[in-house]
């Protein structure tokens, strides 16, 4: 039977022979699920390659054991529903990971500490906490809660100073205690401030002061609706699987989060540089945009943001800076398509097409002894009448590596190239012979009678127009003679031939700035620079040519560019080339 699973980070219909409640599948789902998201984690989170071990925390600390529930297997879970199951957790993996005792009342918010480390690490990224480890590093947490799990964990891991903001009588009476029994008053300040106070009344007394950053965790709600779900989650998702607490300051605010972080920035644009940066934790991805757009209506330079994961829990964080000699760190989808394997593009020649490749060139020139070499003999030729830049570089046994850079694309509408040359030849005839009947008419003393300087001045303006550059790129002679389906031009195999012998020896760098130069005096057409573009180049990729069993492969590895589909491109065409000369 098939059945409807939202519980992964993206939903599937899972096929299975028992019922939705009877499958054991949905629990492995939920597990792949929590682990697929943990993997997303920040790499140096603690908990994201080892998650806490409940059944030794239970065994050590009694007040965590009453807890634990062990099933029939001897699997030890918690049930995530239970505020006191909660609680316990947090203040067992602060004791134990941290050497903190805190304590915090069931009424208000109880902080995860794998999801608030992710945070901490994440602002140890943005001021660049390994660079100078002897200077002060002075951050504000506005609503630091009656954890003060952002300030106890900064101060205790890497020495920060803190000042901690707090509006709830509660949350500020059990963050001063906390900060207290373990001894960190020296690096924390808790300030009772008046409610809807930010930034602005917090740092009046401390006008010369400049701060490293300001972290915050806003209210997600706008109403007591919209934090019990209603209207505002997807129906289609599964319920929570832990318990919301908190009092109404921590979980609600006036206009929700979106509004609550909108505030901030308006403090950010009065205070500027008092700050190096400001940032702040969003729990709906939806409010991200709007807020970034916000920050680039008020024209902030610096503008970064990243997400925390922590089991099947997401959250999202912005930063902001006006300083422009701060380093962003990459967002994380960013980093992600960075990482991302790329899968080479292949094409491979088979054993038959390799000796036919062989024999085509036997009449003209010595053939080089391995397979791999004629297909980079060839293909190194095509590359050349393309004007794309080319050297070898050290590879492996028994395979050729090319490094090329692609200038121009030379290598689309070449049908069309061929027949509007072949247009033009076939005017030109015409020409001269309107040419012969003019010249006649007005006896030009300039002109013969037979009208040849008229027609040579024609022939100029031709090779003009097909007249093409080429640099010297390493390119190889070996099959100057074979034909393609490109357009020929006599100063470009002179000067192909003359930079032969020295040409293997130009570095990929000093070829670029010969083709732009090149480039600027042929002024190639539109259509194959694209216009706008920064860049010198279209793409740089390495080609590797080796062998294959019998067969010879080619390989074309993406280094940086303008698109991807320029290579893929380039080698559909080197593959198809290869065919023609192979059946011509």
């Amino acid at each position: 039977k098939g059945w409807f699973c939202a519980q992964l980070p993206r939903p599937v219909v899972f096929q299975c022979s028992e019922t939705r409640e009877t499958c054991n599948c949905l629990a492995i789902l939920k597990l792949w699920s929590g682990m697929a998201l943990n993997k997303s984690m920040h790499p140096r989170n603690r908990y994201k390659d080892k998650p806490p071990d409940f059944s030794y925390l239970a065994s050590k600390y009694k007040e965590f054991q009453q807890h634990v529930h062990t099933n029939l297997t001897g699997k030890v879970s918690l049930n995530f529903k239970e505020p006191e199951a909660v609680r316990a957790l947090t203040c067992t993996l602060l004791k134990e990971d941290f050497g903190l005792t805190i304590d915090i009342p069931l009424e208000r918010l109880i902080p995860t500490v794998p999801l608030r480390l992710n945070y901490i690490h994440w602002v140890e990224d943005l001021i660049g906490c390994g660079t100078n480890k002897n200077k002060l590093i002075r951050g504000i947490d506005i609503g630091t809660g009656a954890s003060c799990i952002y300030p106890l964990l900064g101060a205790t891991m890497n020495g920060w100073f803190f000042l901690a903001t707090e509006v709830d009588d509660m949350c500020f009476s059990y963050a001063t205690k906390n900060v207290e029994q373990n001894n960190l008053s020296d690096l924390i300040k808790v300030v009772k401030v008046p409610q809807k106070t930010l930034l602005m009344d917090a740092l009046k007394e401390e006008s010369e002061i400049v701060y490293d950053f300001c972290m915050c965790n806003p209210p997600f709600f706008a109403n007591q609706m919209e934090a019990q779900g209603v209207n505002s989650r997807n129906p289609s998702r599964p319920p929570p699987s832990s318990i919301n607490t908190g009092g109404i300051t921590e979980i609600m605010a006036e206009g929700g989060e979106l509004e609550f972080v909108k505030r901030i920035i308006h403090d950010s644009l009065q205070l500027k540089k008092r700050l190096r940066w400001y940032s702040c934790m969003l729990g709906k991805k939806c409010s991200l945009v709007p807020l970034k757009e916000e920050l680039q209506q008020q024209g902030v330079p610096k503008v970064t943001h990243t997400e925390f994961c922590q089991g099947r829990t997401m959250r999202w964080a912005l930063a902001w800076s006006f300083y422009e000699d701060v380093i962003m760190p990459s967002p994380p989808s960013k980093k992600r398509k960075l990482e991302k394997p790329r899968k080479p593009i292949t094409f491979t020649l088979l054993e038959y097409t390799v000796k036919e490749l062989r024999n085509k060139v036997a009449s003209s020139e010595p053939v080089p002894p391995e397979a791999i070499e004629v297909v980079t003999a060839v293909v190194e030729k095509i590359l050349t009448d393309l004007k794309v830049l080319f050297k070898r570089v050290p590879c492996g046994k028994d395979e050729v590596s090319l490094f090329l850079t692609a200038i121009q694309n030379s290598w689309v509408h070449v049908r069309r190239k061929k027949r509007d040359g072949a247009r033009q030849l076939r005017e030109l005839p015409r020409a001269t012979t309107e040419a012969d009947s003019t010249s006649q008419s007005h006896s030009s003393p300039n002109t013969g009678p037979d009208g040849a300087e008229r027609s040579n001045v024609g022939a100029g303006d031709m090779a003009g127009v097909n007249e093409e550059e080429l640099p010297a790129n390493g390119g190889n002679s070996l099959l100057s003679v074979m034909p393609l389906d490109q357009e020929s031009n006599m100063e470009t195999e002179e000067r192909f031939s003359s930079s032969d012998s020295c040409s293997t020896a130009l570095g990929a760098d000093s070829a670029v700035e010969k083709e732009k130069a090149s480039s600027a005096r042929a002024n190639p057409e539109a259509e194959d620079t694209p216009k706008g573009s920064g860049s010198c180049f279209l793409f740089k990729c390495l080609m590797n040519v080796k062998k294959d069993g019998r067969n010879a492969q080619v390989e074309m590895h993406w280094v940086e560019g303008q698109n991807r589909d320029l290579m893929n491109q380039l080698s559909t065409f080197l593959r198809n080339q290869i065919f023609k000369l192979v059946v011509s």
